[in-house]
């Protein structure tokens, strides 16, 4: 079995074919050695929030050194994220594995397990298998008849924020949303509950009553923001300050959650040192809750998608951005309460980009458009994903990609592209608005700068280019080289082709390369190899302080530096290496050094696996 037939077996059991009800997986798991008795759970339902919650909480054990399982819901990107171990996704060996093996039980059974169920089983079995010590569960649907009830008493049940969603399955008021949440209560948990409307808090003490629980109310009142920015945000608790890696203020509010249910693990015994509580809010990531996929210009991910969502994204704006009106890039399923989302966006948002999130309920994007319009807001249609990011950036408000996980997975996998091109245009207007003076101060500090250092003193090859348009001119450093009798190289790359690094034989050896760029002649220069290349100086349109470079968008220098790291890479050198590299290019020498100028700064440019990042840069 492949990961796709894997995955295309586990999809065509889709849970709308079946009733909500815990025989199957209690059969299904059964038959499998009940894998989910050999385990220690964290069970977390609510509304909204659960994610998140998860997140934090799995980040945090795993600081303190457990061994952690998560199994959050949905996936967005990837479907294997739906079964992670300390951090990992599930291997690809081990879902095709585990997947026939659960294949095999679930095809003999009567009443066949649904979609969800068996994703549940393929967990339990991974995370036995993997012997984890604590498994942070997230509920798919409701608490009492979904799937992942079937545990025994977790450690802890958690409730986090609660509103009315699935009422065709789970009721039509918050007592009755309470009650479905609170299914997940056993005999012999604590609970923790995040502070919600009383008539639902109401339910949840009289479920833990009956079933002889403690319950743990999280108190919003005791966190104390002091500050916040697109970086992260600090908070302090009883005396503990923390960062929290996630943004919007809901998220501080989730933190509370959490941290009641870290109190409660240690009331029964285990270990969590608050040096784990700290790095691991600092630390967790959870993708599309608020989610800075670019800082300039700003694009941010929020699969929410509900009214609920909406409030809290429509807060988290205020807060971030306030009196700034945003570009939404919106998508919603038809079931939901589309009205009430708009309602509560409109007064953040100056234009609308409308798509069609990829699911069958989804709300067509020319219909979600129209309804826009009726209400006098500025909204266009757009089929395609790419297009439609790159039609939302191009006024250069901040963007906000808003309304389901399908649209969020879908912005995710397709944002680089429209992101690097956006970043293009802002660091070439940067870099052509420099007088012709202010650049020849700025090439003449750079060379200077370049010629003190120890590793280009000491370099027999240097492999440097030949500026073109109004990059960092380094001519002045190539005639301080040549007397200090150094090889000068400098790219020749045919259009599609695979750059080379020659030594021009002399001044009338040189050509105009196929983008107008000045080149030696191939034919007439000494071509030099990766392992003679002692640094290599690398042009850029825009970089950032942790590396990362933004080219013009035809790959040569990544493919280059992915040969000159694996030439350069050996047993002695790996732990000088650069941090941040993709392995799959290869690993870079730290003899690489990007040139730019100050100007061409972005606060984070946008990478993609092939990407190498830069350690040394040079620049004035």
């Amino acid at each position: 079995m492949t990961v796709q037939e894997a995955i295309e077996y586990i999809n065509r059991h889709t849970w709308s074919q079946w009733k909500l009800g815990l025989g199957r997986t209690e059969e299904l798991l059964r038959r499998l050695g009940d894998p989910q008795k050999r385990l220690r759970f964290i069970h977390v339902a609510g509304s909204n929030g659960k994610g998140s919650t998860c997140a934090m909480l799995e980040r945090i054990l795993r600081a303190a050194g457990y061994r952690t399982g998560l199994y959050p819901s949905p996936y967005i990107e990837d479907f294997r994220e739906r079964i992670q171990v300390n951090g990992e996704y599930i291997t690809e060996e081990a879902l095709c594995r585990i997947t026939a093996q659960v294949a095999a039980q679930a095809d003999a059974m009567e009443d066949h397990p649904s979609q969800f169920e068996l994703i549940t089983a393929i967990g339990m079995v991974y995370f036995a298998e993997e012997r984890c010590d604590f498994v942070v569960l997230e509920v798919g649907l409701g608490g009492t008849f979904d799937s992942t009830n079937v545990i025994d008493a977790p450690e802890v049940a958690v409730i986090t924020n609660l509103g009315l969603e699935h009422t065709e399955y789970l009721g039509n008021t918050l007592p009755e949303i309470a009650a479905a949440k609170g299914g997940i209560i056993k005999h012999g948990s604590d609970v923790v509950c995040y502070e919600s409307d009383e008539e639902a808090l109401r339910v949840i003490r009289g479920i833990c009553e009956e079933k002889k629980c403690r319950l743990h109310i999280a108190r919003h009142a005791e966190i104390t923001p002091f500050q916040k920015d697109l970086s992260g945000q600090r908070f302090s608790v009883r005396g503990n300050t923390y960062r929290l890696s996630l943004l919007g203020e809901y998220q501080l509010r989730n933190a509370s959650t959490v941290l009641t249910v870290i109190d409660v693990l240690r009331e029964r015994g285990f270990a969590v040192p608050q040096e784990a509580v700290e790095e691991g809010l600092a630390d967790v990531q959870w993708p599309a809750r608020f989610e800075v996929l670019c800082r300039e210009p700003l694009l941010i991910l929020d699969g929410g998608h509900n009214p609920q969502c909406a409030e809290a994204l429509a807060e988290s704006l205020n807060a971030y951005l306030p009196g700034q009106q945003v570009t939404f890039l919106i998508g919603i399923l038809a079931d939901k309460d589309v009205e009430k989302i708009l309602d509560t966006l409109a007064p953040c948002g100056a234009r609308y980009v409308c798509v069609t999130p990829d699911s069958p309920r989804a709300m067509p994007g020319e219909e979600l458009a129209k309804r826009l319009r009726e209400r006098g807001a500025q909204a266009e249609a757009v089929t395609d994903m790419q297009e439609a990011l790159r039609r939302a950036l191009a006024e250069g408000a901040p963007v906000v990609a808003f309304g389901s996980l399908y649209l969020a997975g879908d912005v995710r996998r397709n944002f680089r592209v429209p992101c690097k091109e956006a970043q293009r245009r802002v660091a070439l207007a940067r870099r052509r608005v420099l007088t012709d003076a202010l650049r020849a101060e700025k090439n003449h500090i750079i060379c200077e700068r370049l010629k003190s250092m120890p590793a280009l003193q000491e370099a027999g090859t240097i492999f440097s280019y030949a500026a073109a348009w109004d990059e960092a001119d380094l001519s002045e450093f190539h005639e301080w080289a040549r007397r200090q009798g150094k090889r000068i190289a400098f790219p020749v790359a045919p259009a599609g082709g695979v750059m080379h690094a020659a030594v021009p034989h002399g001044p009338d050896t040189w050509e105009k390369g196929p983008y107008g760029i000045q080149s030696p002649v191939k034919d007439k220069s000494d071509i030099v190899t990766p392992e003679e290349i002692d640094v290599i100086l690398v042009p850029c349109v825009a970089f950032d302080r942790d590396g990362g470079r933004l080219g013009h968008g035809g790959g040569y220098y990544d493919r280059y530096l992915a040969e000159y790291g694996a030439a350069h890479t050996t047993e002695r050198s790996l732990d000088t290496l650069h941090q941040g590299m993709s392995a799959a290019a290869g690993a870079c020498a730290p003899t690489t050094i990007l040139i730019a100028f100050a100007e061409q700064e972005l606060p984070q440019v946008v990478c993609e696996d092939n990407d190498i990042r830069i350690k040394d840069i040079v620049t004035a």
